[in-house]
């Protein structure tokens, strides 16, 4: 029995493994048959972990291969696998004994074909476009003449300075420029960081915030160009609140941030155009407005001239408008004094027949009758009554002692010396408005003067006339008699008969004879 146990049973010479002694050696087995490969497929699920390590499964109709990017490697691709995307993925095959599985260390992804990369680009557009970002309403216009100009390109290529170039011959401006990658896995978050720091800068700071940005690159094929057409490329560049050019590319090739540009140039020497204009053509055009300026202004002033000169014609003879103000001054003039006189005699008269009618004879006479009667009534009334006539006769007495001569005569000189008075300002009002007629007169006098047709006479013109008519009109002229010419100073006759002298008659042609 003890034999049988010592025995070795068959299979029992194998080597024994641990199961990491295992693990490493399917590790070392799979690195060291396979090496570095080239894997092509549909990118399958995308996960970034928190560490930085990209994690992604490349599959085909049958199989799934589980794909590791470490971080260090993640920014040497030209490619981020996203869902969907069919690719080439070159890397080494090993093994993760931790769980029991193989995958492919990526450190390089290719997109297998442009026809991929159209799908993916065409995705990503409808996606922006949905989103709205491609809205002709939310574009900006450019700034006519900015003065500073942000340039987001490589600094070592040919664009920085075919762009530097052509704004020094057409209208140089200060240019900064943002150094970036234009291509490979850098080149999208550089752009994208760029514009943002552009446009983060303070107005007025220390360094000057663009008015205006280029985006601009050479041209390449779609790899080449496919940083711009990152999605965060086209947000960047969406979300900008400086104006925005996009040159990237020549004229054919078409990126995402062009379609989210305020305005998309050819090629960057275009964007250079676009972005300033020529100095001299713009100072040809200013002269050019200058003189149309003043060719409108010398026009208006001709116009205006012209038309105060018809209106003027339109106006009637300064001496017809200050014929009546003048007779009628005249009228007043001469009637006034006789006036002044008529009222002095009216008053006198007046102040005569007062004076008769109150001569003291007159009025004693009239107070010893009233006097008589009041006391032969005061008999007759009762005592009441006769108190009452007695005040009446006292206020007649009153009366009287006013009526005296020396009181009236004290009356009628203060009325003479009242006369007087009102004489003497009446006087002065006729002056004083006759002065002021006078001098309204001679104002209007200046102002026919000014306006009157004289003052032109004396600049060389003249006024023709026949038969107390002005002529203005050559067949008028031709039919009158005699024209009479004014001058500036004086008239002149001029006789217009016309001439008597015979004209002879226009000498035939001689025919010659034919012998």
């Amino acid at each position: 029995m003890s034999d049988l146990i010592d025995d070795p049973l068959p299979g029992q010479n194998l080597p024994e493994y641990s199961v990491t002694e295992l693990s490493g050696a399917v590790k070392r087995t799979l690195e060291g048959e396979f090496g570095r490969i080239r894997v092509k497929g549909e990118v399958g699920r995308v996960f970034k972990a928190r560490s930085g390590h990209l994690y992604f499964d490349v599959k085909d109709d049958r199989s799934v291969l589980a794909c590791t990017t470490w971080k260090g490697q993640i920014a040497g691709l030209s490619v981020v696998p996203e869902e969907g995307l069919e690719v080439v993925v070159t890397g080494r095959m090993t093994a993760f004994g931790g769980q029991s599985k193989y995958n492919l260390n990526v450190d390089d992804v290719a997109v297998a074909g442009q026809g991929a990369l159209m799908a993916l680009l065409e995705k990503r557009k409808k996606q922006l476009a949905a989103e709205g970002l491609f809205d002709p309403a939310r574009k900006r216009g450019l700034p006519y003449l900015p003065d500073v100009i942000g340039v987001v390109t490589s600094p070592s290529g040919a664009v920085i300075r075919d762009i530097l170039h052509r704004l020094r011959d057409r209208f140089p401006r200060k240019v900064l420029i943002w150094p970036v990658a234009v291509q490979g896995a850098a080149c999208a978050p550089e752009v994208a960081r760029a514009i943002e720091g552009f446009n983060g800068l303070t107005p007025g700071g220390a360094i000057p915030r663009p008015d205006l940005l280029i985006v601009a690159r050479g041209g390449g094929s779609v790899e080449d160009l496919w940083g711009f057409n990152e999605e965060i490329v086209a947000r960047a560049a969406a979300a900008s609140e400086i104006p925005l050019i996009s040159a990237v590319g020549h004229e054919t090739d078409t990126t995402l941030i062009d379609f989210v540009s305020d305005q998309r140039a050819p090629t960057p020497t275009a964007a250079a155009e676009l972005a300033v204009p020529v100095r001299l053509d713009l100072m040809a055009h200013m002269e050019g407005q200058g003189a149309r300026l003043s060719r409108a202004v010398s026009q208006g002033i001709t116009r205006r001239r012209q038309r105060l000169a018809d209106v003027a014609r339109a106006l009637p003879r300064p001496d017809g408008l200050l014929d009546s103000p003048r007779q009628r001054l005249d009228q007043v003039g001469d009637r006034l004094d006789s006036a002044l006189i008529r009222s002095v005699q009216t008053r006198r008269i007046r102040l005569a027949d007062l004076s008769g009618s109150l001569r003291p004879s007159a009025l004693e006479r009239m107070l010893r009758n009233h006097r008589a009667d009041f006391d032969a009534r005061a008999l007759a009334l009762p005592q009441a009554q006769a108190r009452a006539i007695r005040r009446r006769a006292d206020t007649l007495r009153t009366i009287s002692d006013r009526l005296r001569p020396s009181h009236l005569v004290a009356r009628l000189d203060q009325k003479a010396v009242g006369y007087q008075t009102l004489i003497r300002r009446l006087s002065i009002a006729a002056t004083t408005r006759t002065s002021r007629l006078q001098s309204k007169v001679d104002a209007m006098d200046r102002l026919l003067a000014t306006l009157g047709y004289e003052s032109t006479l004396k600049r060389g013109y003249a006024v023709v006339r026949a038969e107390d008519r002005v002529v203005t009109t050559r067949e008028a002229a031709a039919t009158s008699a005699s024209l009479e010419i004014q001058f500036a100073d004086g008239r002149i006759t001029v006789s217009n008969a016309p001439s008597r002298k015979a004209t002879k008659a226009p000498k035939k042609p001689d025919q010659g004879s034919l012998f």
